[in-house]
């Protein structure tokens, strides 16, 4: 299985057009940016939650008291 090339790419996206007609490409492709839109932000949001809580680990200061409990 070799690489794509332009009359395979072409013909995809005639089939495409054929399938879909021209008023429905815009709104999925819209549809499409807005997914990996709403993907990355959620993957920034994962990474800036997990640097705050290794910054707010490395940051607070070791406790050496201990706790106990009576049972």
């Amino acid at each position: 299985m070799g690489s794509l090339g332009f009359q395979e790419i072409l013909l995809i996206v005639l089939a495409i057009l054929v399938l879909f007609g021209g008023r429905k490409i815009p709104e999925f492709m819209r549809g499409l940016g807005k997914g990996i839109r709403e993907f990355n932000d959620a993957k920034n949001n994962v990474r800036r939650e997990l640097e705050d809580g290794i910054n707010e680990k490395d940051n607070k200061p070791a406790s050496t008291s201990t706790t106990t409990t009576n049972n």
